[in-house]
C-alpha cells in the first residue's frame, strides 16, 4: 500500500500548547500511524512547500472505553512536532488561529 502526502497528514492539532510552540516554527499534526519521519518530513515539504528540519514523533494508544456491557477502543493515535528551518516560510493554514 503506497501513501502519498495528503494520505500521511491526517490533521493539524490545535491546542494552546501548538499554538504557542508555533513561535518557534514548530507544528503539531496526525499523522498515519505507520508512517515515518523521512515519509512525513516528504509529506510536509510537498504539501506546504516549507523547509522542514526536525520530525519528532509519538505514538499514543487509544483508551478502552465503556458504554454498559459493552467494550470498545478508541484508535491508536501518532503525533508529529514538525520544526521548519529559520529560512523557510511558515505555514499558512495556521496563520488565523493564533
Amino acid at each position: 500500500m503506497s501513501l502519498n502526502s495528503h494520505d500521511i497528514i491526517r490533521k493539524p492539532v490545535i491546542t494552546e500548547k501548538s499554538m504557542a510552540a508555533m513561535a518557534e516554527k514548530k507544528y503539531t499534526f496526525i499523522v498515519q500511524i505507520n508512517a515515518n519521519k523521512v515519509q512525513i518530513k516528504r509529506a510536509i515539504e510537498e504539501v506546504f512547500g516549507v523547509t522542514v528540519e526536525n520530525v519528532q514523533t509519538m505514538r499514543t494508544m487509544g483508551k478502552t472505553k465503556r458504554m454498559g456491557v459493552h467494550v470498545g477502543k478508541r484508535a491508536d493515535v501518532k503525533k508529529a512536532i514538525i520544526t521548519l528551518s529559520q529560512e523557510s516560510k511558515t505555514i499558512e493554514f495556521f496563520e488565523g488561529m493564533q
